[in-house]
């Protein structure tokens, strides 16, 4: 959650412990903000009616735990089903094509796992291993509640191609839900998500002097103070 989201939270607890006949105090709102905190907003909603509609706990009041439980679960159930659609993209449409999901977060865990590409060059064997470690992932940051950039495609091996020939790209194949993909399309970023940045000559030729430094030291027996 964000800072701004503090007074819907701050309303929804306490609606949910007066449902139960309890107020709550200063502190114990802050205990649950700072439980909660990573978690998104809506999930944490979501998580709270799943409790209330819950047959075997609902007759109780929440606590913290109860709801990172329910949220932990979603998150899970959520990774699963994002991993169902890239497993099916691979099988049936390959990574020959540009690709766009419906779920902006599947982009981000694919670019920091090596692209789109690279997941066409993994073998049988390796692919269990390739769906924990996106899971993984996906479900830091589902559990976190982040919101991170992403890039808008998934490039393929042809516009790959093409690009470096100074070719026009491929046209995009869209999976899962039509509006959602393309809501994504246009919320991608086409910046690098690793910022790099070229130091000035100054301090490049200061660390080279301070190289040929110590290489002068070690040449000449001298190993610094002491």
């Amino acid at each position: 959650m964000e800072i701004d989201d503090f007074q819907k939270f701050h309303d929804g607890i306490a609606g949910v412990m007066s449902f139960y006949g309890k107020s709550v105090s200063r502190f114990a709102l802050d205990v649950w903000w700072t439980a909660l905190r990573r978690f998104d907003l809506q999930a944490i909603v979501d998580a709270f009616n799943r409790h209330l509609a819950n047959p075997d706990t609902g007759q109780f009041a929440p606590k913290p735990a109860d709801i990172i439980r329910m949220l932990q679960g979603s998150t899970q159930d959520s990774a699963l089903r994002a991993w169902a659609k890239v497993d099916q993209a691979v099988r049936r449409v390959g990574t020959y094509c540009d690709v766009v999901f419906d779920d902006g977060l599947i982009h981000r865990v694919i670019q920091d796992m090596g692209g789109w590409i690279s997941f066409g060059a993994r073998s049988e064997d390796e692919w269990p291993f390739v769906a924990k470690e996106f899971e993984n992932r996906y479900r830091g940051f589902s559990a976190r509640g982040e919101r991170p950039s992403y890039p808008a495609t998934l490039i393929g091996l042809a516009t790959a191609h093409n690009s470096r020939k100074g070719y026009p790209p491929e046209t995009l194949v869209l999976i899962g839900n039509e509006q959602s993909a393309r809501q994504v399309l246009r919320g991608g970023t086409d910046q690098p998500q690793l910022g790099l940045h070229r130091m000035r000559a100054g301090s490049g030729d200061c660390i080279n002097e301070a190289f040929r430094i110590d290489s002068e030291k070690r040449v000449s027996g001298g190993h610094g103070v002491g």
